[in-house]
């Protein structure tokens, strides 16, 4: 009964928050800059992208989330207002690539509808930080397509006549192009531009003033070197930076791109991606692994956000080196890295080979998961792996992933393709040859 009662208890309590008094958010603005206020109090967005492990999040010294979508969104506005934190909630506006038709009145009817429905669902919610109205809609077109921007428009303005808690923002695909001055000129109700940015985030600030910015904005996503953005092997694999290289580019970002123009033009920032995602790899963007583990891009943000290191620091990993990464089907390939542990914490390694990916997305389109290949690894250590190489000509990826047992972890990979038959270089390993260690 008495467990009965608390369940009840806990339901009720949770549903009361969709109908308790908003927060109130709004930009005050002077000749100095921009600040966002939430209740009467500066609020700096130390935000993620993504809906998963929040009560890390806020530990680690995070305020905020934002979505990409408004589909049942009251059990994590409940969970994020319990913990404290914010949420940017993400209406999805139609792609042209997924078939979305800005000039087709019917469909912009049914999504004004839509949208305008989320709007009026969650407006009340306490942990609503403000609107995000659509997510690198203008992609493909550059920007220039009118009809998207007077869509955003009627939205927004949607938005201000029915809720004047929360401002508004809309979030684009890099800078660059007529996209910032027509969200200007078009967009007179959107309050905030959001801009996704990745090796380039550093020069935001720069380049947002020459394209005539004046609005405030935020940079919603940024973390790692696109994959877009990097050198592709010689059979067109992206290479991936390791978990430790990849960190210092969240450092660089929001350093440079976000706390430069804090009080200014920046409000804050969600960095990318807090969990794991398939793209291109399913390490290159994730915060996180599957498992929860941090990797040292959740670490460096939260020293980013608290002024201070976590207290036990996930492991720093080099790049694997390999003696060729074109390999004879079958043939043998020893892989090493150099890892350490801050702490000294015991270290464990996980070495697998994957298909590569066959179709690399676009724009953070979903991607099939590549397969494993089995009994790759021959044997392996902490510091290294010998692993033989399939006999079908493909390509492939080798990963490792090493893990502190406190809840850090780094990772590598590194492309490999079997080509036709080589005969073997001198020192190249063999099965009873066995490879170098590292403790």
């Amino acid at each position: 009964m008495f467990q009965r009662w608390m369940a009840w208890l806990c339901t009720c309590t949770l549903a009361s928050l969709a109908a308790a008094t908003p927060s109130k958010v709004e930009i005050i603005s002077s000749p100095r800059g921009h600040v966002l206020h939430v209740n009467g109090q500066p609020f700096w967005v130390k935000g993620v992208g993504g809906t998963s492990h929040l009560k890390l999040l806020r530990d680690l010294g995070g305020n905020a989330i934002r979505t990409w979508g408004a589909d049942d969104l009251l059990p994590l506005l409940d969970e994020a207002h319990t913990l404290g934190l914010k949420v940017v909630v993400g209406i999805w506006l139609g792609h042209e690539r997924h078939g979305f038709n800005y000039q087709n009145p019917e469909q912009v009817a049914r999504q004004y509808r839509q949208a305008t429905d989320a709007i009026d669902r969650y407006k009340h919610h306490p942990a609503v930080l403000a609107w995000g109205l659509g997510n690198e809609v203008e992609l493909d077109s550059g920007g220039g397509n009118a009809a998207i921007w007077s869509h955003i428009q009627a939205i927004a303005a949607y938005a201000k006549r029915v809720d004047p808690h929360h401002p508004t923002m809309t979030v684009i695909a890099e800078l660059g192009g007529p996209k910032v001055p027509a969200i200007h000129a078009l967009c007179p109700d959107i309050d905030i531009i959001g801009i996704n940015s990745y090796g380039a985030a550093a020069s935001v600030p720069q380049r947002y003033r020459q394209l005539g910015g004046t609005k405030p904005y935020m940079i919603t996503e940024f973390g790692p070197v696109g994959t877009w953005e990097v050198a592709k092997t010689a059979w067109g694999a992206p290479p991936e930076p390791t978990s430790t290289q990849k960190a210092a580019q969240y450092r660089r970002a929001y350093e440079l791109g976000v706390l430069a123009e804090k009080g200014q033009l920046s409000l804050g920032s969600f960095a990318f991606v807090w969990g794991d995602k398939q793209e291109a790899t399913a390490t290159w963007f994730g915060m996180l692994l599957a498992d929860g583990s941090r990797v040292a891009a959740a670490d460096t943000m939260s020293e980013l956000w608290t002024a201070q290191p976590v207290p036990n620091r996930s492991p720093v990993i080099s790049p694997i080196q390999t003696i060729t990464t074109t390999a004879a089907p079958g043939q043998l390939l020893r892989a090493t890295i150099d890892v350490k542990d801050p702490e000294g914490d015991p270290l464990q390694a996980e070495w697998y080979l994957k298909f590569e990916t066959r179709d690399y997305g676009v724009g953070g389109d979903a991607e099939a998961t590549p397969e494993h290949v089995r009994d790759a690894v021959v044997r392996s250590k902490l510091g290294s792996a010998l692993l033989r190489m399939p006999d079908r000509p493909e390509r492939y990826r080798l990963f490792v992933t090493v893990r502190d047992g406190q809840g850090g972890a780094a990772t590598a990979n590194i492309p490999l393709l079997v080509s036709e038959p080589v005969s073997a270089g001198a020192g190249a390993p063999t099965e009873d040859k066995a490879p170098a260690t590292q403790k």
